[in-house]
């Protein structure tokens, strides 16, 4: 995109041809997602729906527009999350709210939210626990989708509990879900117990993380990725201190990375406190999320 304007009819920049210039451009900058990441952004410049792009392809972009745009490409090639650049990201079927305060909701997090709804949709007013909610949109999504579930939410920053607050009003369920800042259980009140408690903690190698993607590793918060040196180190927290927090037939849901399975496993097992540990996969066929049943 030239930062002058266009000087002829035939060099008017329209949704078309602004898409076809940055979608190699993003491409050749490192994007896995040239196509989608170059279509979100020029929906957000342009302050449209994404599916209204196909609808005006022939449409000109104003000067404020073009300026928004080039901004935007700029950025993302520098390795800025899409998410970050528009201020959103779409989980589960709803729209959270983002910013560098939390991490960016991914797909492979649905999983525990499915395993999740599964266990809870049979319970006629389960007690929830989201342990490191971040944006919430694994609390938000519960509460969302089961109605009468009473849920409660954990998370050790103050700033992301700003964002994963203003989601919950979004999605009109801010008044079903209590927050508490801490560490881990530490908020809770002695013999507080749960139905579920779900999480997604910190779950990457510290020395993994300097090899991750450019948007992950110089964007997104290293308090929700770095899961000290073998990856396990908040997940063993986890699974020591949450047996006095779950109801009998309690479930524990944690969501890993697929080479970690055996070892979590193995941990449950272990502790003595678990049954019925069962390893999920995702889309993908990967592991990714640990369930286990408190004995008793």
């Amino acid at each position: 995109m030239p930062d002058t304007p266009p000087t002829s009819a035939g060099d008017v920049w329209t949704v078309k041809r602004i898409l076809d210039w940055t979608i190699p451009h993003l491409k050749l900058h490192g994007s896995e997602s040239p196509r989608l990441d170059a279509e979100i952004l020029l929906a957000h410049a342009r302050g449209c729906p994404r599916i209204q792009l196909y609808t005006n392809y022939d449409q000109p972009l104003t000067d404020t527009q073009r300026a928004t745009m080039r901004d935007l490409v700029k950025r993302r090639a520098a390795a800025e999350p899409v998410a970050y650049l528009v201020g959103h990201r779409e989980f589960f079927g709803l729209d959270f709210r983002v910013t560098k305060d939390v991490l960016i909701p991914r797909p492979d997090t649905e999983t525990l939210v499915v395993d999740a709804i599964e266990a809870l949709k049979p319970q006629a007013a389960p007690r929830v626990l989201d342990v490191g909610t971040g944006s919430g949109c694994i609390a938000i999504s519960l509460a969302v989708n089961c109605p009468n579930a009473e849920v409660t939410a954990i998370d050790l920053s103050a700033a992301a509990f700003d964002i994963a607050k203003v989601n919950a009003e979004t999605h009109n369920v801010a008044s079903r879900i209590r927050w508490l800042c801490g560490d881990l259980f530490a908020p809770l009140t002695a013999g507080e117990q749960f139905d579920l408690i779900a999480s997604n903690p910190p779950y990457i190698a510290a020395a993994e993380i300097e090899s991750l993607s450019a948007d992950v590793r110089l964007h997104e918060p290293r308090l929700a990725l770095d899961g000290g040196s073998d990856g396990l180190d908040v997940i063993r927290r986890l699974i020591a201190a949450a047996p006095p927090h779950m109801a009998a037939n309690g479930k524990l849901l944690i969501e890993i990375s697929g080479e970690q399975a055996d070892a979590v496993a193995q941990l449950l097992a272990a502790n003595g406190h678990y049954d019925d540990i069962v390893v999920r996969k995702d889309l993908a066929k990967q592991p990714r999320v640990v369930r286990a049943v408190r004995k008793g």
